[in-house]
């Protein structure tokens, strides 16, 4: 762990110069002791990093301290700086990683090639953080050592054991035979087999992950692409799922769509003048839940601030659970 970081702080100052021991400190995520503790051991190994004094001091490298990758052309090293600018690493624990290959990339590339392709590639803008109409698109939060456990597990084609929370139930443990990974919209998702069985686990709903020792029960070789579609098709037209059209305010969509299956649709809403009971800036959307147990509970929970437009039995469920609470509570104590 310390080697990486000691690459990554020459390589920081191959890049940006001269840097204060503050500055490095941010950028490794580490203390300014541990920073100095590093500086003395690149000098140690020979090194050419040096200290400058002053208030506008910091620590730096003799010029032409710097070792270059020639293969690549101009194309190549642009496609690799907008693949490290996409957020899609961060759902499977790799965003530190990319992070710091991305400046080995940039450190190795030919001076003809540096600084023209950095240039270029802060002209392209992939995944941004919110849409058009300012909605944030958080992706999932999958903890580091969870994120690390499945993946090793995936790559070295291992059972895994996970403990996970399914959407209405209460986590439990399971051992599965993991296939591999795929990130749809910054959501990552564990495919893989229990009991023989196709399984799709979301991996912000991994509550704790496990690599065992045995050899996972699954084919030499994958089509993730072809898998992944052939389980959203059974995952679209299975089951009892039910689809339901929901208005919601936009403060309680995450919630929404966090418990939901799937989002089909999302339109924002403009309410029209004179038009009775829209209201501006809300949402609509077009959402899957397990079942109607499921729908009725979810859409119960977000209360006033969501309304289902359709089916009508679920707003006719809704509306029967509102009069009889209403009845309940509108009655005198004794």
């Amino acid at each position: 762990m310390r080697a990486d970081r000691l690459v990554s702080l020459v390589l920081l100052l191959r890049q940006r110069g001269r840097l204060s021991a503050t500055a490095l400190a941010q950028e490794l995520e580490v203390s300014t002791r541990t920073v100095l503790r590093d500086i003395e051991a690149l000098s140690a190994a020979g090194v050419p990093v040096h200290a400058e004094r002053g208030r506008y001091g910091g620590f730096a490298l003799l010029p032409g301290f710097r070792t270059e990758l020639t293969g690549l052309n101009h194309d190549e090293a642009l496609a690799l700086l907008v693949a490290g600018s996409r957020r899609g690493a961060q759902a499977f624990g790799l965003g530190s990683a990319l992070a710091s290959a991305m400046l080995k990339v940039v450190d190795a590339l030919p001076e003809s090639h540096r600084d023209t392709a950095a240039g270029v590639a802060e002209r392209l803008l992939i995944d941004p953080e919110t849409d058009l109409l300012a909605r944030r698109l958080d992706g999932d939060d999958v903890p580091d050592p969870i994120a690390g456990e499945v993946r090793r597990a995936v790559f070295a084609g291992r059972k895994l054991r996970i403990r996970y929370a399914a959407v209405g139930r209460t986590p439990r443990w399971r051992t599965v035979d993991p296939i591999g990974l795929v990130t749809v919209r910054e959501q990552g998702y564990l495919l893989a087999t229990r009991s023989g069985e196709d399984r799709t686990y979301r991996l912000s709903r991994i509550l704790a992950a496990e690599e065992l020792a045995e050899p996972a029960e699954r084919p030499e070789r994958v089509d993730l692409d072809r898998a992944w579609q052939e389980r959203g098709t059974r995952f679209r037209t299975g089951g009892d799922q039910v689809t339901v059209l929901v208005r919601v305010d936009p403060a309680r969509r995450e919630e929404l769509v966090g418990t939901a299956l799937a989002v089909l649709a999302e339109d924002a809403e403009e309410a029209e003048e004179g038009e009775e009971g829209a209201v501006d800036g809300r949402l609509r959307l077009e959402v899957t839940f397990q079942d109607a147990r499921h729908a009725e509970w979810v859409l119960w929970k977000l209360a006033a601030d969501a309304e289902a437009l359709s089916p009508q039995w679920l707003r006719t469920a809704l509306h029967e659970r509102a009069t009889a609470l209403a009845a309940r509570y509108g009655a005198s104590t004794r």
